[in-house]
Parts: C-alpha cells; structure tokens; sequence
C-alpha cells in the first residue's frame, strides 16, 4: 500500500525523533504481523511512500532498487534557467556526518558513483520547475545534484541559495508562508517525490503507477510565480 507522505513527516523514528510514520501505521494496525518501509524520504520531502505488508514483498522491492527497476519521478523548483540539453549529472557523492551528527552530502572523487537525470517541466522568470529521476539513491542526492548543477532547489537550508530564496519570497505577498509547515513551523523545501512512481507488483507481477499531487502549498507557489511572468 501507498501513503502519501506531508512534509515535515519523519518516516522513521530517529532525528532527534522516536515517533516517525512506519511506528504510526503499526500502532493503527497492531493486526498486521509486519509492516515495513521499502525506502525512505527527507523528512522536508512529500510525496508517496511505499510500506511492505509481507518480507517477500519487502526483499523484491528493495531487489527492484537495487537492480534499477523502480523508477521514480520527483518534482523540484530550482533556481535560474535550467538548460534544456542538461538531462543527466552524474557526480560522485560522499557523505560526511558532522559532530553534531547532522549528515552532510558533497560531491567528492573519493565518493559512491551517482547519477540524476533532468527534464524541464516549466519556466518562470527566475526558476526553473524540473523533473528530476535518480538512477542510483544516495542520501540528498537530487538536493546535491542540483546544486552542483548551479540550480539549488528553493528554500533548502543545507545546499540551497539564501538570495534565490529571498527573491521568491518578493515575488508575490505571502509566498514564503507557502513553504512553512503549519504544525511544525518548518521551512519547507520544494521537492516532490512520486509525480510518478514505477515498479511490478511483487504478488500479482503487474506494473504498478503511483502518482502524488503536489500539495495545495506548492501548487500556489507556482501559480504566484506564472503571475510574476
């Protein structure tokens, strides 16, 4: 089954967090013998998240990760114009975890071959609406990618532009409260997993098509911006 994940969500306990969403749906069912997450998101991601009910299911998805099998779609603002004839970056990534043990990702020769690739979804004035696909699953590596692109996604505290981010919030009354949390008070980063999420049914060998809508937020941020044409 599919849930599909708010920011400021955590999917798992952990984060200075021992409550996430997996420890939730097991607490709503204590009937299922078990319930498990197939991958994870950002806790500043929304989107779709897929939870195993069986550990078959469970190992056949991860297999269907591991061999590029799953495929899946992200939507992301970033900052300026993106090229159109920039439909891969592939940069190795390293992660590096600081003393107060937050996790910093870098693009380093020394670090996990990874791969992303790009396609333009629509324009604005001065960002950019892209359609990100990653090949391999390096932890922050659409946020990494980006930004070694040149194009930092809007609103990202830990590789973004803070100059970009101002100019977005000028763009239209109230936009930057788009990208806050209601509950939490988080900023809120513009990346959307599963505009489409691809993979075979473990059970019934069907191929399956998940989309998430973007949430009412983000999709008011974009009105805002094609208004600032």
């Amino acid at each position: 089954p599919e849930y599909k994940l708010e920011a400021g969500d955590e999917v798992h306990g952990g984060s200075g967090l021992s409550f996430g969403v997996i420890e939730g749906l097991r607490a709503l069912r204590p009937e299922a013998r078990f319930l498990e997450l197939v991958h994870r998101l950002d806790r500043d991601t929304s989107g779709v998240l897929l939870v195993a009910k069986k550990r078959s299911a469970l190992r056949s998805l991860h297999e269907q990760l591991r061999e590029k099998g799953m495929q899946k779609d992200y939507l992301a603002l970033v900052r300026g114009q993106w090229q159109s004839h920039v439909k891969t970056v592939q940069a190795p990534l390293l992660k590096n975890i600081l003393q107060s043990g937050e996790r910093i990702v870098r693009v380093s020769q020394e670090g996990k071959p990874s791969e992303t690739r790009f396609k333009v979804e629509e324009r604005y004035a001065f960002a950019t609406l892209v359609r990100c696909s990653p090949v391999t699953g390096r932890t922050h590596q659409i946020r990494v990618h980006t930004q070694y692109a040149g194009h930092p996604i809007a609103f990202d505290d830990r590789y973004g532009d803070r100059e970009f981010d101002q100019q977005l919030t000028e763009a239209g009354t109230g936009l930057k409260r788009l990208f806050l949390h209601a509950a939490a008070g988080l900023k809120r980063l513009f990346l959307h997993a599963a505009a489409a999420l691809k993979f075979t049914h473990p059970g019934t060998g069907e191929v399956m098509r998940i989309e998430a809508p973007m949430d009412n937020a983000l999709k008011r941020c974009l009105q805002v911006l094609r208004n600032a044409k």
